[in-house]
């Protein structure tokens, strides 16, 4: 399925319900009714680099649709409210029962995650995780399964997202 930018899934004023909710500019739709305007703003995201004893990193393999079955760092989105290391403890521990000693932006990168059709515009944030042990994890949550690998054993084809290609190029560079 095509992903569809939200320019053209809005047909009418979520505060108002005018059907003249229109394009008025480049990430804007603007009701002439009531004057509401919504912007098109992208959406935070965290990435977690997690490491075994041997300098591996931990992928997981998705459990749920976009990319279903393909390569991916834990994470997620940031809910409202909460920091973006916020998010990568919560992360972490619904993902896998990780528990978090230390947590260390890396960088960051822009990303298209299409949901049900439209897509949501992210700027995902990568994070160095030092956890407070790799033992007795368990894919929960949103992934089916995870491992540690070495750079030689990533096939990078199936890592669908951009940003978390980048992130694990980056990685394993340093």
């Amino acid at each position: 399925m095509q992903p569809t930018h939200p320019f053209n899934v809005f047909r009418f004023c979520p505060k108002c319900s005018s059907p003249k909710f229109r394009v008025s500019g480049e990430r804007l739709l603007s009701c002439p009714d009531c004057g509401f305007q919504y912007f098109i703003n992208s959406v935070a995201a965290v990435a977690a680099l997690v490491t075994d004893e041997k300098g591996n990193l931990l992928l997981t393999t998705r459990g749920v649709e976009p990319h279903y079955g393909k390569l991916d760092l834990p994470g997620g989105f940031v809910d409202p409210g909460e920091t973006a290391e916020e998010a990568v403890v919560r992360e972490l521990d619904e993902e896998l029962g990780l528990k978090v000693k230390s947590v260390n932006y890396v960088g960051s990168s822009t990303n298209e995650y299409v949901y049900a059709g439209l897509s949501v515009f992210t700027l995902d944030l990568a994070f160095r995780v030092i956890p407070e042990s790799v033992e007795g994890l368990t894919a929960m949550d949103d992934i089916l399964d995870f491992r540690f690998y070495n750079f030689n054993e990533i096939d990078f084809n199936q890592i669908p997202a951009p940003s978390i290609r980048e992130f694990v190029n980056q990685f394993f560079k340093k």
